[in-house]
């Protein structure tokens, strides 16, 4: 970090070892993210009495470059407690950040396609030629917004694969709209 941590508690007397254990938590973040500019935590004991006890909330705001990243969490009984959540929030709020900068965001796999070869509108079942030269078979009931009288030969669809009791079948088939 490249200004120092700064601690702050609030409706409640300054206690050390809370202090020592944000501390320590706090350098922990390098690990999971090295450019953060800066951290503020702000722990405060909650002034509405809806529990019997106390109840304590943190906040956490990290800057890093470009962007400020703010965590709060919800209060808990135990002051302890309430850092650790508010830390393991921060953490993945940190991986999250990293992984959309560097463009690893998780995308999902476009579904196998084919055209349509055979289709037998009397007997409610058709055939799929994959574009990897593969026949699927698929029934009526796995077209999509009951659009299998709107199948014909060449229409260009999209499914999903599974196996069948006779071998791999189309489920899910919808036109492509390519």
């Amino acid at each position: 970090m490249r200004i120092p941590l700064q601690i702050t508690f609030r409706n409640m007397p300054r206690s050390e070892s809370i202090e020592a254990n944000i501390s320590e938590k706090a350098g922990k973040l390098d690990r999971f993210y090295g450019r953060i500019m800066s951290c503020r935590v702000v722990v405060e004991e909650s002034q509405r009495r809806r529990h019997q006890g106390k109840q304590y909330s943190v906040r956490i705001d990290l800057t890093v470059p470009g962007k400020e990243l703010a965590v709060t969490r919800e209060e808990n009984e135990d002051a302890y407690v309430a850092v650790r959540d508010a830390f393991d929030a921060a953490v993945r709020k940190l991986e999250e950040h990293g992984r959309r900068l560097h463009g690893s965001v998780k995308a999902h796999e476009a579904p196998p396609g084919g055209r349509i070869i055979k289709i037998f509108p009397d007997s409610d079942y058709g055939f799929i030629k994959t574009f990897d030269d593969r026949e699927i078979y698929f029934h009526r009931n796995s077209v999509l917004n009951d659009d299998f009288g709107k199948l014909k030969f060449g229409t260009e669809v999209t499914f999903i694969e599974e196996q069948g009791k006779e071998g791999p079948q189309a489920a899910r088939v919808a036109i492509s709209n390519r």
